[in-house]
């Protein structure tokens, strides 16, 4: 349970890095001297469905089939991975393409939706027309029991281990999965939350990594849309390194989901269930 990140082969590693970050050059103003700093690079993703362009999304340019996976998912585009059929990314730099073929049935129901999606790391929400759409009807997912509280010793240090890009240049959020064992298996990271949550999600779907009993945790602040995105990929428990906000603890009451605050210098907190007084 207290393992560190399994190693990486260092190609893969050197990749991932140099797709997601740069060297820059800055002045350093006490000493007037130039120094060079590693920056998280962001590109803008256009996402199409059967050659309908739904969304463009800022994104860390790493992971890119994943994010695309878990983004269809979890914007509620497809209801399983087996609904997409392909994933073909075009471009370079900051500007790339998802052309992403989909069911009949899921592209049906997408062009019923009549929606378009403006996204940005910053909001999961921008561009949804309808009050329906931002409050969706979501699956009530079946109790589960809480994990057992050893499992978050020391998460915060563990998961370090684990978020190379941050390492390396920062300025980007991550993702991890935990397995039924408590052991971490897996973490993706964007300069977006939604983003890195997407990644994760498409990265198990495409793994095919079974869910039960595992959790999810986040570094990010905890709202809304990612409780959506836990509830559609059928995950019963969510940990959050910072503060989740009222109404991500009121959906995930509602929806049967555990969500658990990891401060930084106190016990745990559950937030759902909630007890009774």
């Amino acid at each position: 349970m207290h393992q560190p990140r399994p190693d990486l082969a260092d190609s893969r590693l050197a990749t991932e890095l140099a797709e997601a970050s740069s060297t820059y050059q800055y002045l350093e103003t006490a000493r007037n001297q130039r120094a060079d700093a590693e920056l998280a690079e962001e590109a803008a993703l256009a996402v199409a469905f059967n050659g309908v362009s739904q969304a463009v999304m800022l994104v860390s340019p790493a992971d890119l089939e994943d994010f695309v996976v878990g983004f269809s998912l979890g914007s509620g585009i497809v209801d399983s991975i087996d609904d997409i059929y392909d994933i073909r990314l075009q471009g370079t730099d900051a500007a790339r393409r998802a052309e992403v073929k989909i069911s009949n049935r899921a592209f049906w129901r997408l062009k019923q939706q009549r929606r378009q999606l403006a996204g940005s790391s910053g909001c999961g929400l921008c561009g949804v027309e309808a009050l329906e759409q931002a409050l969706p009807s979501l699956p009530t997912l079946a109790q589960a029991p809480l994990p057992p509280v050893e499992w978050l010793d020391d998460l915060r240090q563990r998961i370090a281990a684990w978020q190379t890009l941050g390492q390396h240049c920062g300025a980007v959020h991550a993702a991890l999965f935990m397995d039924g064992h408590g052991e971490l298996r897996l973490a993706r990271e964007d300069i977006g939350r939604h983003n890195a949550l997407d990644k994760l999600i498409g990265a198990l779907l495409r793994q095919r990594q079974p869910l039960d009993g595992g959790l999810v945790i986040v570094t990010s602040r905890c709202s809304l849309e990612l409780i959506h995105k836990v509830l559609r990929a059928g995950i019963h428990t969510l940990v959050s390194l910072s503060s989740p906000t009222g109404l991500a603890v009121q959906w995930a009451r509602r929806h049967h989901l555990n969500l658990i605050h990891l401060p930084q210098h106190a016990a745990p907190r559950v937030y759902s269930p909630e007890f009774p007084a």
